[in-house]
């Protein structure tokens, strides 16, 4: 959670993210032989799941900044949760796939997803009073009677006595729990400042790279259609996703060298290595920031899936917030307790451990809380008033998500909606992923293959979710890809109006 307090204009950020059982090893995700398991293997079942945050992080923002009680907070879900909402169709369509296939394994789950064995179909109303119950009574006993009573017991159970691939949670993981406020990563872009979340997300110091690097180039002038300026972007994410790989992990377990990976000046020297004309090879190698001659970690490109909720929000008096929260993938572990599914955030993790003598930065150990790239992100213009609010769910693309929008928004003018719905060009030190059925296949592709980019076609689903603020007006953007609407008034509806008071 990004969390800008309008009365002293200061950012405030808290760290949530799950954390490893204190029963772990590094080999968790390891077989007989040493060599990693296959990845669904992991992901599906208790092996996965890691002590859960979010509820934690909710309680010590509220403490801190809440305006009303606690309890009151919780009866629209409440409601929702007892009285149904519509299924729509993207969640449809996943439950009738192979997605749905694995869900179906589980008790719980099974229930719930399909009753009469049948799966939900899209405009079906569901109803969750297991979740209700749940919601109440962290309602009214506060937060902490999620990690010390039932709830915390019903998931240990869970986890503990899966078939197979069984869990290490123990009660004392949820009794030692701690929620994190953490300082906010903050940096410059032309004449905006934007803050984000720190490790262990890798959000804000990645995005605050690749923008870093792009300073150096004119994108508003080469502007939206040119793709020269997609060609910089994706130089620049290739750039700054190999630091992202080498050094960003939990920052209690690794030294994570921020202020040296967003220092101006190394970030200059790693745009040098952008060529106009030819696509780096990759991968590309992480820099030395603060000069060192040996590198402490070994790479690790371990990416997230996409099972991750955003949502930006202002309040009438101007406070802001921007939150992503996440079970990792679509479902989680597929296990769900008390109307509610587990996540399986340690996939989150390397695998491995080491590579060629290295220790990997983001390996497994007891306790510590894997890497993210969630990025929850805030713009302030220059006299430190809001820009805008954004992020996105999406696993690792996050970053990339996010980061053209900032780019569509700031260098090139466009409104946060018309930002959101712009083709996704995505890359994270390895081929580049176009999004099809777009501008970026019609047209990008062949511009780009002359260039020497490796190029692949796929369905990039995004969530992006925004305010953006203009001459006093708050314009709202919300991702069609997962089904999002913006209510209010459009920038169009806003020309429209001006055009009608001049006239």
């Amino acid at each position: 959670m990004v969390y800008y307090n309008h009365e002293n204009s200061k950012v405030f950020t808290y760290d949530g993210r799950e954390t490893a059982p204190m029963r772990v090893t590094s080999e968790l995700f390891l077989d007989g032989d040493g060599n990693p398991i296959n990845f669904l293997d992991a992901v599906i079942g208790g092996l996965s799941v890691g002590t859960p945050g979010a509820v934690a992080m909710l309680g010590r923002a509220h403490a801190a900044h809440g305006r009303l009680p606690w309890a009151e907070l919780f009866q629209d879900a409440i409601d929702l949760a007892e009285t149904g909402f519509p299924i729509g169709q993207r969640l449809a369509t996943m439950l009738s796939g192979k997605v749905g296939t694995r869900l179906r394994t589980f008790p719980e789950a099974r229930q719930y997803f399909f009753p009469n064995n049948v799966p939900l179909k899209a405009g079906q109303i569901v109803r969750n009073k297991n979740f209700a119950a749940t919601l109440s009574i962290v309602a009214e006993q506060g937060p902490g009677a999620f990690y010390h009573g039932q709830i915390a017991k019903d998931i240990v159970e869970t986890v503990q006595n899966v078939p197979e691939r069984a869990g290490y949670l123990e009660l004392d993981d949820f009794a030692n729990y701690q929620a994190v406020e953490r300082p906010p990563v903050c940096y410059t872009y032309r004449e905006y400042r934007i803050c984000g979340m720190g490790p262990p997300s890798s959000g804000a110091v990645t995005i605050g790279q690749i923008l870093g690097i792009l300073e150096h180039f004119e994108l508003a002038s080469l502007g939206v259609e040119n793709p020269l300026s997609w060609h910089l972007l994706i130089e620049a994410s290739k750039l700054a996703f190999s630091d992202r790989n080498q050094y960003v992990a939990d920052p209690k377990f690794v030294a994570v060298p921020v202020d040296d990976l967003l220092n101006p000046e190394y970030l200059r020297q790693r745009a040098k290595l952008i060529d106009l004309q030819f696509a780096l090879p990759t991968p590309v190698e992480a820099g030395q920031p603060s000069g060192e001659q040996t590198v402490r970690h070994s790479p690790d490109s371990a990416n997230g899936r996409s099972g991750t909720s955003h949502f930006s929000i202002i309040d009438r008096y101007g406070n802001a917030v921007s939150m992503t929260s996440t079970i990792e993938g679509p479902f989680g572990s597929q296990l769900m307790v008390n109307g509610f599914l587990l996540n399986n955030e340690l996939t989150d993790f390397s695998f491995v451990a080491q590579r060629n003598g290295q220790l990997v930065a983001n390996r497994v150990e007891p306790g510590k809380r894997p890497r993210s790239s969630m990025s929850p992100t805030l713009v302030f213009n220059a006299d430190g008033s809001l820009r805008l609010i954004i992020g996105s769910p999406g696993g690792s693309r996050i970053i990339g998500y996010v980061v053209k929008t900032l780019i569509a928004v700031l260098d090139w003018g466009m409104s946060v909606q018309d930002s959101i719905e712009l083709h996704h060009v995505i890359n994270q030190n390895g081929v580049t992923e176009l999004e099809k059925e777009t501008a970026a296949q019609w047209f990008l592709q062949p511009k780009l293959s002359e260039l020497g980019h490796q190029l692949r076609l796929t369905k990039l689903v995004s969530g992006l979710h925004g305010i953006e603020f203009v001459d006093g007006a708050l314009l709202g953007g919300a991702d069609h890809r997962r089904e999002g609407v913006a209510l209010g008034l459009s920038s169009k509806d806003i020309n429209e109006l001006n055009e009608q008071l001049v006239e």
